[in-house]
């Protein structure tokens, strides 16, 4: 008996301290509000997911996780800031975001403070081409790697079609424009041509006076360079100047909050790409990947998104390094990381040890039409998968990568 009770005792102890250990902080720069807020509340949910998984199995290092985070509104002054505010409560690494412009200055200042700092939603060429630096890991996938699975796709299903371009003049909205132009074989201005949006605060009537325009021409694919809020407004212009019924419709870059906040009826047949959606663990026989759907959808009563799953992934890949390398040290951290293959919610995914470049399957998707969509229990089954490449297909190779480098006067390596 007395036995029993020091054992308990003891273990009652352990608990204890195991609870009384400091949480480690992880900072989550994310846009709370702003034209892409939906993505942004999707990376919350997912993030918060992962760190209760991992909580409950003991923490990382033997102590619990918690999530500080900070509203950038898609504003890369305001995510610098808000760089200081998290390191400044101890945070171990940052993440998140939905801005490839937010993503570049954010890595960049959180370098100078020592602290890794991981990319959501940041589809830019540049955060892992010639912004690309030793403190900053994209999870998602690259304009390139969108434009090329897209690009092959259009190719074969639309071939020798007259473009229009809309485009959110900033690093995302740049080189995904270039890239497709690339894939599409449509650099030719002159029978392709464009225009630029401002980005943010972009207005109403910056969107007809381009949609207007794409209108009178004689396009017969529009390329709406646009993402979250924005491309959701652009639609609704498209749809009254009767674009959606004369055009095949392309963005680049979707997401499911945008198919949402837009309506299955307006999207309808919109072709874009997604990094995941939450049928790939079924096609690809993730069985980590099915529970995710299966917990997620659970807990908030929504299917999760490419953004939810972006999140999710990099807390449990950042928690996995740490357990490998015992340390919560960032160039520990960078050495574990660099090369490393991995499993989780889909088939295979590498962070590639020259650009910190997250390679993975990417796929063509296609909007379904709303009765389609109505099918399903929760109403939101929005993407047919049409086209697909692997990471490897579709990724820059170190060669090319090599000369974006060179193009822009950045070292051959990361700094």
């Amino acid at each position: 008996m007395n036995r029993l009770t020091a054992t308990l005792a003891l273990w009652a102890g352990i608990t204890a301290c195991a609870q009384a250990a400091e949480p480690i902080t992880l900072g989550l720069n994310y846009p709370r509000t702003g034209p892409y807020k939906e993505e942004g509340l999707a990376q919350m949910r997912g993030a918060l997911l992962a760190i209760d998984e991992i909580n409950a199995k003991g923490g990382v290092l033997g102590r619990p996780l918690r999530l500080s985070s900070q509203d950038t509104a898609s504003r890369p002054a305001k995510a610098v800031k808000n760089v200081d505010k998290l390191a400044a409560e101890g945070a171990a690494m940052l993440f998140g975001g939905a801005s490839s412009a937010v993503a570049i200055a954010a890595g960049k200042r959180a370098r100078e403070r020592g602290l890794l700092y991981f990319g959501t939603l940041t589809y830019s060429n540049d955060t892992t081409g010639k912004d690309g630096q030793r403190y900053l890991f994209r999870e998602c996938n690259s304009a390139w790697m969108s434009a090329k699975v897209l690009g092959q796709y259009l190719s074969e299903k639309l071939p020798n079609k007259n473009y229009f371009y809309v485009t959110a003049d900033y690093t995302w909205g740049t080189t995904s424009e270039s890239s497709l132009r690339q894939t599409t074989g449509t650099e030719d201005v002159a029978r392709h041509p464009g225009l630029k949006v401002p980005f943010p605060g972009a207005r109403l009537a910056d969107y007809q006076n381009a949609l207007t325009q794409a209108a009178q021409s004689k396009a017969e694919v529009l390329v709406l360079v646009l993402f979250g809020e924005d491309l959701v407004r652009a639609m609704r212009v498209a749809e009254d100047l009767g674009l959606t019924q004369r055009m095949q419709i392309v963005a680049p870059n979707l997401t499911q909050a945008i198919v949402e906040q837009a309506g299955p009826s307006l999207m309808a047949g919109v072709l874009g790409t997604e990094p995941w959606t939450w049928h790939v663990p079924e096609r690809e026989g993730s069985e980590a990947g099915k529970a995710f759907v299966r917990d997620f959808t659970a807990r908030y009563e929504v299917y999760p998104s490419s953004s939810a799953a972006s999140a999710y992934s990099i807390v449990r890949q950042w928690a996995d390094a740490v357990g490998r390398a015992k340390s919560l040290d960032s160039e520990a951290l960078i050495k574990t990381l660099e090369g490393h293959s991995y499993r989780l919610l889909k088939g295979e995914q590498q962070w590639r040890a020259f650009d910190h470049q997250n390679v993975q399957s990417v796929y063509a998707v296609k909007v379904k039409p709303r009765a389609e969509v109505m099918k399903d229990a929760l109403r939101q089954d929005y993407f047919e998968i049409v086209h697909h490449l692997d990471g490897a297909q579709a990724a820059p190779s170190l060669a090319e990568w090599q000369a974006e480098r060179r193009a822009a006067n950045q070292p051959s390596t990361l700094q």
